[in-house]
């Protein structure tokens, strides 16, 4: 590299970062909705689990992987495998994942931006109630304005992430994550103040065995590893600015902890609200950006509850689409031995006219024919191939690589040499070794349809 590795200044700003980038778009709209449609509690007490049995050791996996080989992911795959393109295969999908997942959701984080405009001019006001929900398709299908917020959320990251690991991905992950905390403690706080919030306890922690199948078990292990950012090249490339002293599965059972707190805290966020006026669950764009606004407009200071909630959802878009510039840059900055300015210029030039497709995708200005074509907007079949193929073969190789390739010695050193630490560490090469890669292999096979396991099972 053509500049000296940064390095993170604590343990607090490492952790803030790290947990802020796993804190994403997908925990807010998608894991409520999953939990309560899978079987309730008894989904969520098999997504902590899974978050133990491969969450976790995967992401100890990827962090001293970073760490060790002081890389980014495709170095790091390429220094402990003699180049071997194979296993750079492994780095460059996480690569290419961040790159593609940062030119979508950039389009979402600036919906989100937008909306904290209309809360804080009122729009509320102005718009007839049931005329609520379609501002979102008016606002969806105005391509100027959707590429304006898309270009403004890019060039909020790339400043942020110009700045470097100390000045810009550590301070402003101390400052976001800690208020993300806060606005979701007091959305729950505000939660248990509301007639639904019964309904929230007994739609999350209700066992509904009939709803609960081994679809759901691989949900849930989709969910665990998805979750924590894994596949994506991030934690590599976070864990290649710790130092040699941080213990790294402490790290990575506080970060697991802090996502499922975050996870729960999210639903008991924006459940209340909806039971409240006995409205169905759903998912995504619909609910964040449709139904949410629609049910803000009927609460005692509409205002201030909805800029905050789109406050929320912009900080945690910005916590994790920050790694998703980072991760191409440092890649970059390594392999072609670029400075970080040239480097994070050229990945966000590259990011906002690769997402301009994806900013039209809901009119289909671009490309009238594509739904018609390929079954979904192009956003929908981008965001499909990043999450169905490239993150899980992406993990997959991963871990075969830290269990089969990666010398035994070189991993064991990055744990710390106590007695206990040494069995766990046994614990952990076995899980790497024979269990993980099976887990996401099926993971694969279910997400892809090549098989229905309720189905087969029967």
């Amino acid at each position: 590299m053509s500049e000296q590795r940064e390095h993170w200044t604590s343990q607090v700003g490492f952790l803030l970062a790290a947990i802020g980038s796993a804190v994403g778009l997908g925990l807010l709209w998608k894991f409520p909705y999953t939990v309560g449609q899978n079987g309730g509690g008894l989904f969520l007490l098999s997504y902590v689990l899974c978050i133990i049995v491969i969450g976790i050791p995967v992401l100890i996996g990827e962090l001293l992987l970073g760490r060790h080989t002081q890389s980014a992911a495709v170095n790091a795959f390429g220094k402990l495998s003699s180049n071997q393109p194979f296993w750079k295969m492994g780095g460059w999908l996480g690569v290419i994942s961040s790159f593609l997942i940062m030119s979508f959701y950039s389009v979402i984080a600036g919906f989100g931006m937008s909306y904290v405009l209309m809360s804080l001019t009122n729009f509320y006001s102005s718009v007839p109630l049931e005329q609520i929900p379609k501002v979102f398709t008016l606002l969806s299908h105005s391509g100027g304005i959707v590429i304006f917020w898309h270009f403004l959320f890019t060039l909020i990251t790339m400043s942020i992430v110009l700045s470097g690991v100390r000045k810009g991905i550590e301070f402003w992950a101390k400052i976001m994550t800690r208020t993300l905390f806060v606005i979701l403690i007091a959305f729950c706080l505000y939660g248990l103040t509301l007639s639904g919030f019964s309904d929230t306890v007994k739609f999350i922690f209700n066992w509904d065995v009939q709803s609960f199948d081994f679809s759901s078990i691989l949900e849930a292990l989709g969910l665990a590893f998805f979750t924590l950012s894994l596949g994506q090249g991030i934690m590599i490339s976070y864990g290649s600015y710790m130092r040699k002293k941080e213990n790294i599965p402490v790290m990575a059972l506080v970060i697991a902890g802090a996502v499922i707190v975050v996870a729960v805290l999210v639903a008991f966020s924006i459940f209340p609200i909806i039971f409240t006026f006995n409205f169905v669950p759903e998912q995504g764009v619909g609910l964040i950006f449709e139904t949410m606004p629609y049910l803000f407009a009927q609460l005692p200071g509409s205002i201030l509850i909805s800029t905050i909630f789109f406050l929320l959802f912009v900080f945690a878009a910005l916590t994790s689409s920050i790694p998703f510039i980072e991760v191409p840059a440092t890649n970059l900055m390594e392999l072609k031995g670029f400075s970080r300015k040239k480097a994070v210029l050229i990945v966000s030039g590259a990011v906002f006219l690769f997402g301009i497709p994806c900013a039209l995708s809901f009119s289909q200005a671009l490309f009238p024919n594509w739904s018609s074509v390929y079954g979904s907007s192009y956003l929908d079949t981008i965001n499909a191939l990043v999450s169905v193929w490239l993150i899980p073969v992406g993990g997959l190789i991963t871990a075969l690589f830290l269990g089969w390739r990666v010398p035994k010695k070189d991993l064991i050193e990055e744990f710390p040499t106590s007695s206990k630490w040494h069995k766990f560490f046994h614990l952990w090469y076995f899980f790497m070794r024979y269990i993980i890669p099976i887990l996401i292999l099926l993971i694969i096979l279910q997400k892809t349809g090549l098989i229905n396991f309720d189905t087969f099972l029967r």
